[in-house]
């Protein structure tokens, strides 16, 4: 077998996993769950609970990857004691990435079609009733969903086709510089707005009452469960850039440096949608709705929306591509370090499954409609979004915490030895007793009250 690839600097290891990180949570869900509990107050006890939940699982799969030079189905064979079974969950994290990108891969097409309409005219002048009618008539085309899906599927597959480092490095740097430079222009658009002010308010002002209205319990578990889902840890998704890198630095640091970019980028998406929503009178929700059909009605009443409509969903689908290739890699990954598949031939097949597997989430907007999985108006898409972030994605970081914490798995000395290899911010040793313990039960909590918060609302 060849020689495995590795990354050609540490800035496309940063970005690779950022982009990773960064996707539809940073901008239809954090912008609105910050303004729904609290603003400011909010944020703080996100950014605490990201330093304890999320930091230590992101270090974690890093230095699982770093020390097997595997993805995360070999790693875990290679790292195990002899005769234990946690190899087990490899297949699982796979399937995993698979079941992900069932929807993604629809909504990265959807963005492409969104942003080829602002560019377009196609968006111009439509109200409240007019932009939501433009979404219903996208979800209302089978073939037209596919079209744009097959396009994203295969633009992702074509960019990891060019190997690692000229391929899928060189296209997440370009659009992750891309995508903050884009942001950057939107946030001092939005910002300048007349009445946008009375948005940074709400957005950015701490408001006790808020949060004390939702309830400080409430707030507590939303931002755990932001804090954690929005890194995409569980999944093998980091570990597979971990096994791409050198030990010339120590990961604590490195994923400190990533979850800043991924802050950064979830706190400009609520300085872009919160003065735009006050300028214009708009209350902004979350989910779908928020981006398709919130945001095309300020673009069209705003000067120069045309411009401004296609620069967001630019943006977006920037940020929506770069985590497709990044689980994209960890597929191809897979097939090549445990099947002992060519690069081309995994890009390939899976080219062709994905677009298979993504047909029932298109299909359940129109062929499949009736069938609501979690619920009333829920959709195929709910039921795809809830298997993996809430029972792959925490299961797996859960797995993840035990097997770097205890002598049944790969232990505590061999982790922090791999995690504090080379310069730079150690991983501190005196959390042990917090990572053993505590930290799997925080994680055991958002994954009962994810199933919770489903099955008594049905």
């Amino acid at each position: 077998m060849s020689e495995r690839e590795t990354l050609a600097s540490r800035l496309g290891f940063i970005l690779l996993s950022a982009g990773c990180a960064i996707g539809l949570g940073n901008v239809w869900r954090f912008p609105y769950i910050t303004g729904q509990y609290g603003g400011a107050f909010f944020v703080l006890i996100y950014l605490v609970c990201l330093v304890m939940i999320g930091l230590p699982v992101m270090v974690m799969e890093f230095a699982i990857g770093r020390a097997s030079r595997k993805n995360i189905a070999g790693a875990l064979s290679i790292l195990e004691p002899e005769g234990t079974k946690w190899h087990a969950y490899g297949p699982v994290a796979i399937a995993g990435n698979y079941l992900l990108m069932m929807f993604y891969t629809v909504i990265t097409g959807w963005l492409l079609y969104y942003f080829i309409s602002s560019l377009t005219g196609g968006l111009d002048s439509l109200d409240a009733a007019g932009a939501e009618a433009f979404f219903a008539s996208l979800q209302a085309r089978p073939l037209l969903q596919t079209v744009f899906m097959a396009i994203s599927v295969a633009a992702g597959f074509a960019i990891c086709m060019g190997g690692l480092q000229n391929g899928v490095e060189k296209a997440s740097k370009i659009m992750m510089i891309g995508l903050l430079a884009i942001m950057l222009v939107l946030v001092i658009n939005s910002v300048l707005l007349p009445g946008g002010g009375e948005g940074l308010s709400f957005y950015l002002v701490p408001d006790m009452e808020r949060a004390k209205e939702a309830g400080i319990s409430e707030v507590l578990f939303a931002a755990m469960s932001q804090a954690f889902f929005t890194l995409s840890v569980g999944m093998g998704g980091m570990e597979i850039f971990g096994s791409y890198i050198d030990r010339k630095q120590s990961l604590t640091g490195e994923a400190v440096r990533i979850i800043v970019l991924d802050t950064s980028v979830a706190l400009m998406a609520g300085l872009i949608i919160f003065p735009a929503c006050f300028a214009f009178g708009v209350n902004p929700g979350s989910g779908p709705g928020l981006l398709f059909v919130t945001l095309p009605n300020i673009f069209s009443q705003m000067d120069g929306g045309r411009l401004w409509g296609a620069l967001f969903f630019l943006f977006m689908a920037f940020a929506a591509m770069t985590t497709l290739i990044a689980v994209f890699e960890n597929i191809i990954a897979y097939w090549m370090d445990c099947h002992g598949w060519s690069r081309k031939k995994a890009a390939l097949v899976n080219m062709a499954a994905i677009i298979v597997l993504a047909l029932p989430c298109i299909l359940g907007y129109n062929l499949l409609s009736g069938f609501h999985p979690l619920g009333p108006s829920s959709r195929i898409l709910d039921l795809e979004d809830f298997l993996i972030s809430s029972t792959i994605m925490p299961l797996g970081s859960l797995l993840f915490v035990i097997f770097c914490s205890r002598r049944s798995g790969w232990g505590w000395e061999n982790f922090i030895k791999e995690a504090d290899a080379g310069k730079g911010m150690k991983f501190p040793s005196w959390l042990r007793i917090y990572v053993r313990w505590i930290l799997p039960i925080a994680i055991a909590v958002i994954f009962i009250k994810g199933y919770w918060d489903i099955f008594s609302a049905l």
